[in-house]
């Protein structure tokens, strides 16, 4: 009898080989259809996992050379606000702290992690996009690296089906190579070349790129 780990490996090559025929055969819609079925959640599984080991502990002193501590534990809650643009500032950070303790007191919406992307007041429309700024130091990392360990350990967003974090300085390594979204996808997170998902429409799916102050890469599109 086969084991759970030697089962799980036999059912996804079977629907690898039937979603490669089924493209073969120009059956897209059903080749999706299998593909978006069987397949993520043996994925997810497994991506989460990664994710835990990856993000469950920070390193106090230099990178990897200090002591281990559960993020869990050392996690503080930021004060995360509505507003602002969605420019970067180029202001010394000293300068940014200034300009924020002389604002006028006014009420300002407060948002929690496991709230991110809930639309405001008077909102219909759900949110895509958050982008977040903070001096350096103010804790943006360590954000996006508890969101990424909660939903890897089902705490939050679980109507997400993929988390995808990205560094600027793991991207930085690439300059010069050419990547579609789903290349990097695949050179990133190899749980997701394996599994044969070449697609990402009919997910649920968040994108995480951190440290664009760090970013070495020419983000300007062609001009039309």
């Amino acid at each position: 009898m086969l084991r759970e780990g030697e089962q799980r490996r036999s059912r996804e090559a079977f629907v690898k080989i039937s979603v490669h025929f089924l493209r073969r055969m120009k059956q897209e819609e059903l080749a999706d259809w299998l593909q978006s079925r069987l397949l993520p959640a043996d994925c997810q599984r497994e991506l989460k996992s990664n994710l835990k080991k990856k993000f469950q502990c920070v390193f106090e002193g230099i990178a990897k050379a200090g002591n281990p501590t559960l993020l869990n534990e050392m996690y503080t809650e930021l004060y995360i606000t509505e507003g602002g643009t969605a420019e970067v500032n180029q202001e010394h950070e000293v300068r940014q702290i200034e300009t924020a303790s002389r604002r006028p007191a006014r009420p300002e919406t407060t948002i929690r992690l496991e709230d991110l992307f809930e639309p405001s007041a008077g909102r219909e429309e759900p949110i895509r996009t958050v982008m977040t700024k903070g001096v350096a130091g103010i804790g943006k990392t360590v954000l996006t690296q508890k969101f990424t360990l909660d939903w890897a350990e089902d705490k939050d967003h679980q109507d997400i089906q993929f988390t995808f974090p990205f560094t600027f300085r793991e991207l930085n390594v690439l300059r010069g190579k050419k990547f579609s979204l789903v290349g990097l996808v695949h050179h990133f997170f190899s749980e997701t070349r394996a599994a044969g998902i070449c697609r990402f429409e009919k997910f649920q799916v968040v994108f995480i790129f951190d440290g664009l102050d760090e970013c070495r890469l020419p983000l300007g599109l062609p001009q039309q």
